[in-house]
């Protein structure tokens, strides 16, 4: 099983979407028959049948064995994932893309930077589970707690600065075999339930 799967096909995202199936996905972290799904549901064992073929059809649910029960076989199913995000690019020609933004400051154009990261890093961890090969990343996460506006607009110039330093430092177009890589740097409020938005500079 999957940690993480991108869903790509909208016809997949429908049914993943659906809140029985998505249950039953939920369900599924471990294999399980119809009937103790249904049991576990309260769902008639037909209509669970009805929507685990839906979810076997799409790839999001994977025969994991079979077991006597009853003078019966049953078969016994598993998800494919732990858990599972929809790509951008189920959305087709809708699909947020930051080239369309027309205000780089906004909360907008963040959001479309993440569409573009699910939808790329989704088509190469595809590939690159059909190679067989470790999709080379770098993640990080961190958080910072400013004590003002100023010091936030002070970090972003030096964090501004420092990167584009990096970036001179090892870009090389004319490099022979080398590969780009997109960098991505974001940064947005830690949400905090139940707190009122506060009026802000534009800023990160």
């Amino acid at each position: 099983m999957l940690d993480v799967d991108v869903i790509e096909d909208p016809a997949a995202a429908a049914a993943a979407l659906e809140p029985v199936r998505s249950r039953l996905l939920s369900e599924l972290s471990a294999p399980a028959s119809a009937a103790t799904l249904a049991t576990r549901l309260g769902i008639a064992r037909q209509k669970i049948n009805y929507h685990l073929r839906a979810l076997e059809a799409h790839g999001l649910v994977r025969m994991a064995g079979t077991r006597k029960w009853g003078g019966l076989t049953e078969r016994l199913l598993v998800a494919s994932a732990a858990s599972y995000v929809v790509s951008p690019g189920a959305l087709g020609p809708v699909a947020a893309d930051p080239e369309r933004a027309s205000d780089r400051l906004s909360a907008t154009y963040l959001i479309a930077l993440g569409a573009r990261v699910v939808r790329e890093v989704s088509d190469l961890l595809r590939r690159s589970r059909e190679a067989d090969k470790r999709l080379a990343s770098l993640s990080i996460d961190a958080e910072v707690r400013f004590r003002s506006p100023a010091e936030r607009a002070a970090f972003t110039g030096e964090l501004t600065r420092a990167v584009t330093a990096l970036v001179a430092r090892y870009h090389d177009d004319s490099a022979p075999g080398g590969r780009s890589h997109r960098l991505v740097i974001i940064a947005h409020p830690t949400p905090t339930p139940n707190e009122a938005p506060r009026k802000e500079s534009s800023c990160p």
